[in-house]
This record gives structure tokens, C-alpha cells and sequence, in this order.
């Protein structure tokens, strides 16, 4: 059990910490906006960079933010059914769900991802703009936020394991 507390702890640190450092991204994200508002209206000067670089901090920022987002329990749910079970009856609810739709997502999209970004990386990918940044290293994030998704996933499906089985929290 000690391991137990022990790696949920570890892994809902590592989504803690990923989430707080990430959540900066949206600083230099407002930041090249503004600028590009203000060239565009006042200088009738647009930029082709800007379009470029706020996708992938946007998508930087979002997808590195997702265990954060599962550990603070931030994700879309539909609670049709849901809100009326006992917590014992929603953490159930829960472990079926994990295992049925979470998991599998979660393996997929990082077999996938890896396979994307080894491709990207294999031919040194850049966008197909004028601007021509590269592109692997963003689609690098995408299996890191599907391994990160699993990790804190696994801890919230222990924690739920354990309440449905014990109705104490872990």
C-alpha cells in the first residue's frame, strides 16, 4: 500500500508541477497576439509567423495541461446519471470508464503519437507557410501528453479502485 500512496503521490506531483509550468505558455501566447493586433490595425503590417507560433503554443499549452486537467478533475464529463449515485457508485462508474474508454484512448494515441512524431522527426518536418517553423517538435509533445495522460490516469484509477472496493480515499 505504501507504493501505492507512494506512486499516486509521485505522479499527481509531476501533473501538478507540468500544469503550473505550462500554464506560463500563456503569457508569450497573449503576448505575440497583442502584437499581432497592433501591427495588423495600426500599422497595416501583419506578421505570417504569429499565426504559426500561437497554434503550437496553443497546443503546447493545452495538451501539456491535460493530466493537470485530470488530477484537478477539470475534464468534460456528462453527468446525466452520474450525480445521482452514491460516491461509492461513482467511483464504479469511474473504473469501468477507465478501463474501457480511457486506457484504450490513451495506448492508442500514444502508439500513434510515437509513430507521428517519429516521422516528423525522420523527415524533419516544417509547416508548409512561408514561415516554415518546424513542426517535430511539437508533434513530439503529442505522445508526451498521451504518456503524462496515462501515468496520471493509472493514479486516478488506483485512488478510484480503492475507494470502490474500501469507500476510504487513498
Amino acid at each position: 500500500m505504501d507504493i501505492l500512496r507512494r506512486y499516486i503521490k509521485t505522479i499527481d506531483s509531476l501533473s501538478r508541477w507540468t500544469g503550473k509550468i505550462f500554464c506560463l505558455v500563456i503569457i508569450p501566447l497573449v503576448g505575440i497576439t497583442i502584437y499581432e493586433v497592433v501591427m495588423r490595425k495600426f500599422f497595416n503590417r501583419p506578421t505570417i509567423w504569429v499565426f504559426e507560433i500561437s497554434n503550437q503554443l496553443y497546443g503546447l499549452h493545452f495538451m501539456m495541461g491535460a493530466a493537470y486537467a485530470l488530477l484537478m478533475g477539470a475534464h468534460v464529463s456528462v453527468d446525466v446519471f452520474y450525480r445521482y449515485l452514491s460516491a461509492r457508485g461513482k467511483a464504479i462508474v469511474d473504473v469501468i470508464g477507465f478501463l474501457v474508454f480511457f486506457f484504450p484512448f490513451c495506448i492508442i494515441i500514444l502508439w500513434k503519437g510515437l509513430q507521428f512524431a517519429a516521422l516528423s522527426w525522420g523527415m524533419w518536418e516544417t509547416s508548409p507557410s512561408a514561415f516554415h517553423p518546424a513542426l517535430y517538435p511539437i508533434k513530439t509533445i503529442i505522445p508526451i501528453t498521451a504518456g503524462l495522460l496515462l501515468l496520471q490516469g493509472l493514479a486516478v484509477f488506483l485512488k478510484k479502485v480503492h475507494f470502490a472496493l474500501r469507500g476510504t480515499e487513498i
